[in-house]
């Protein structure tokens, strides 16, 4: 064992550059996967993230006025309060929407304990002396000083952003014209049409002016144990009275309402990373590899001194497992230490990580991970080493590569440039020697399209609803039921500029069969005028009695498109052919749409509760929304319809870092196989240098090898990564309910930008080898013929 611990530091002082290159290598690799898993977890973590950067409060007790909340830090178990916060149910109305808003009181300075994040914008601050918020009349100017920070959910429903005017009516019915200095992200349940209010914070004196008076409070209360919550709840009523507590929110509530989109982007994300994962550890084995067999003179040598095989793979193992384990070490510490204060989104990321679920494994499992896969490719390395026989065999006796073909004698024949023939068949020497580096390169190459495809699935949401099932950009009710009738009403929402079609609608609760659960039955559009459902398999509603339905549906009663579907409605049989499956991205899939008409054969009496618009191509929703809130006279409640995009929109920045983590993954790679390249090729490249090849055209030989092989990895990977990456989206959307049928192909032009970037990147790579090797002299050295 001291004579292997004594080769392996030899070897190490001999070859002190290959080692740092692995190290590096190692240490780069482990840097970027770890990062990758911090914005994975920032994304996929929504809530989580938002309620340890927040300082968020586990427990909001809505209280009424007078209660004493001070008793309540005495408590034992927590850890602060924040509030009390004086608070006022009130309606916020902008660009022709209107949402319930639950006003908050708060201070020019936001609290440290469930601290409002401001993501646009700014805070609130002192009006200037003199100014006041302006009612009654002068609300409708949109001149008030008063200012509002609005809960994100509630600003994107209001389709409100930091500098507009809305208008806020109290409990007393007057209007008040507030301007929006920002929008804001906490940790509670957030808000929804038809559910309970959303949040905004005011100033005392802007709350006063709104409230005279009719005010509650609320309370957040942050534990020291989150699983003494319930606890902690029955002692807080106790200490308030129930009588005074009107409503208790819990942590938990707030995450399970955002497990949708930490469960959708936790098993994207897992893919990718276990992918990244197998990515790095066959870049850093096929350096490790790659330098065992630069040394078959130095093991020769060390088996004609009396080396045994063992001795030998067991030098090779140790000394790169220690090469590994001290790239692994530099990565991790690096990322551990220094990761906060990197520039960006990313710094962020790595900054909250640290609190986030799943740090410390992933802090644990990445490195152990990729050190037990590069240990596995070292062995296979070292066993290889061990069976070096002892005599140097002369490479020149040995054929280096296949004789050229008739083709290649024919390009020569036809002044095709000796460069780019030469460089052809060192790219693509037998079928064996150009399988294996054209897959190992093209791995990460498909990890990249997979992610294309996941950004292009995004972007299609946003450009293209239509064809995602969001045909119908905004939904209308009426607030006034003894207002215009059904016709009269649809005749003024079609003659408002950029609506394409009014669709009538209803939606009602039904009972599955067997009456084991309910789904939502939901008529749109007539029997003449169908509503236009996104259908992916079988046909559109053409009949009576005929409907289409999301694959949660298909799911949840194990049927299939063509089958009859028997369900209850308020007692009453409806029965209904399923003629298609259509995208659902509401209700988890498990929605069926019919036409209105068939729920009025069950019910003659219904009239429509909505009206669904779909607008014209490039009509703007928001002014769409404020000339109907006109052309009714704010009677209507405008709401926009919910676009999957939006949850999903922290994805964006993790693709991208994911792309950057697989592209230097990729490089390591290239960077191995054209060192490998032109060590195995170095006695042919000095013969055709002896044969009068200039060093320009030997130079090129390597650029065009190299450019060659990744050219074909690229085609490979884009070509397996968007076949891949449709059915990795596909099933995903499949089993969270929305449906088969929503992937989406990177466009031409990306997918050329792909190709480009590896051939690019490949001949940048290997101009400097190729520039040293066109400069080595003309001799043929013990070390090329072994």
């Amino acid at each position: 064992m001291r004579a292997t611990l004594r080769w392996a530091h030899a070897d190490f002082r001999a070859h002190r550059g290959e080692a740092l290159f692995v190290v590096l290598a190692s240490a780069g690799i482990i840097a970027s996967l770890l990062l990758a898993g911090a914005l994975f977890s920032y994304a996929a973590n929504p809530w989580q993230r938002i309620f340890n950067q927040s300082h968020g409060a586990h427990i909001w007790l809505h209280t009424r006025a007078g209660a004493d909340t001070d008793a309540l830090a005495g408590l034992d178990g927590v850890a602060a309060l924040s509030g009390p916060y004086r608070t006022a149910v009130t309606t916020v109305e902008a660009h022709g929407a209107r949402a319930a808003v639950t006003l908050r009181a708060a201070a020019t300075a936001p609290p440290e304990t469930g601290r409002p994040l401001v993501t646009a914008g700014g805070w609130l601050t002192r009006p200037e002396a003199g100014t006041r918020t302006r009612t009654g009349a002068d609300a409708g100017t949109g001149t008030g000083t008063g200012a509002v920070v609005l809960e994100a959910s509630v600003a994107r429903a209001l389709w409100a952003e930091p500098g507009d005017t809305v208008r806020v009516t109290g409990p007393d019915g007057a209007p008040h014209a507030l301007r929006v200095s920002g929008t804001a992200e906490v940790a509670e349940p957030r808000y929804h049409p038809g559910g309970a209010s959303g949040i905004g914070w005011v100033l005392d004196a802007d709350l006063d002016e709104i409230a005279h008076g009719a005010t509650g409070q609320s309370v957040g209360l942050r534990l020291a144990d989150p699983d003494d919550t319930d606890f902690i709840v029955q002692r807080a009523v106790t200490v308030l009275g129930a009588d005074r507590v009107a409503q208790v929110t819990k942590w938990q509530q707030a995450r399970a309402e955002a497990g949708g989109d930490d469960r959708l982007l936790g098993q994207v994300f897992a893919v990718f990373g276990l992918g990244a994962l197998l990515a790095a550890a066959l870049a850093a084995a096929g350096a490790i590899g790659a330098r065992v067999r630069g040394q078959l003179r130095d093991i020769a040598i060390l088996k004609a001194v009396g080396f045994t095989p063992g001795q030998v793979a067991r030098g090779f193992l140790v000394q790169h497992l220690a090469f590994a384990l001290l790239g692994v070490t530099l990565g991790t510490t690096a990322i551990a230490l220094l990761g906060a204060r990197i520039p960006g989104r990313i710094g962020e990321a790595a900054a909250v990580w640290q609190d986030l679920p799943g740090h410390t494994g992933l802090m644990i499992g990445v490195p152990c991970g990729a050190v037990l896969l590069i240990a596995a490719a070292t062995g296979l390395s070292a066993w290889r080493a061990g069976r070096v026989p002892p005599v140097p065999v002369a490479r020149a006796a040995l054929p280096s590569a296949a004789p050229m073909t008739a083709l290649g004698r024919r390009a020569l024949g036809m002044r095709v440039p000796p460069a780019l023939v030469l460089g052809w068949r060192a790219a693509f020497p037998r079928r064996g020697r150009t399988l294996v580096p054209v897959a190992r390169l093209a791995l990460p190459l498909v990890l990249i399209t997979v992610a294309l495809v996941a950004w292009s699935t995004l972007d299609q949401f946003r450009s293209r609803p239509a064809q995602m099932g969001l045909p119908a950009a905004l939904t209308v009710r009426t607030e006034q039921p003894a207002g215009a009738s059904d016709a009269e009403l649809e005749k003024i929402l079609a003659a408002v500029p950029d609506v394409a079609e009014v669709h009538p609608g209803a939606e009602v609760a039904a009972l599955v069969p067997g009456q084991t659960g309910t789904i939502t039955l939901r008529g749109l559009g007539t029997a003449g005028s169908p509503y236009p459902s996104t259908v992916v398999e079988g046909r559109p509603l053409q009949g009576p009695d005929e409907a289409v339905a999301g694959q949660g549906l298909l799911d949840l009663l194990g049927v299939r498109v063509g089958a009859w579907v028997r369900m209850t409605v308020e007692g009453r049989p409806q029965i209904l052919h399923l003629v298609g499956r259509s995208i659902e991205p509401e209700s988890g899939g498990r929605v069926i749409t019919t036409t209105l008409d068939a729920l009025r054969e069950r019910d003659p009496a219904l009239r429509p509760d909505f009206h669904a618009l779909v607008l014209h191509k490039g009509a703007d929703p928001r002014a769409v929304s404020a000339a109907l809130a006109t052309a009714a006279g704010g009677t209507l409640e405008v709401r926009e319809t919910p676009n999957p995009a939006d949850r999903l929109e922290p994805a964006r920045a993790v693709i991208a870092a994911l792309i950057a983590v697989l592209a230097l993954i990729g490089l390591t790679e290239l960077l191995t196989l054209i060192s490998t390249g032109v060590r195995d090729r170095g006695r042919d490249l000095l013969a055709l240098k002896a044969i009068g090849l200039t060093p320009r055209q030997i130079g090129s030989v390597i650029v065009t090898a190299a450019g060659l092989t990744a050219l074909a990895s690229a085609v490979v990977g884009t070509v397996l990564g968007v076949l891949s990456g449709s059915w990795l989206v596909d099933a995903q959307g499949a089993s969270s309910g929305i449906g088969a049928g929503i992937a989406r192909f990177p466009s031409a032009p990306v997918l050329s930008v792909v190709l480009a970037g590896a051939v690019l990147g490949a001949v940048v790579a290997a101009l400097v080898p190729a520039t040293r090797t066109a400069r080595r002299r003309l001799a043929d050295s013990l070390s090329e013929t072994l």
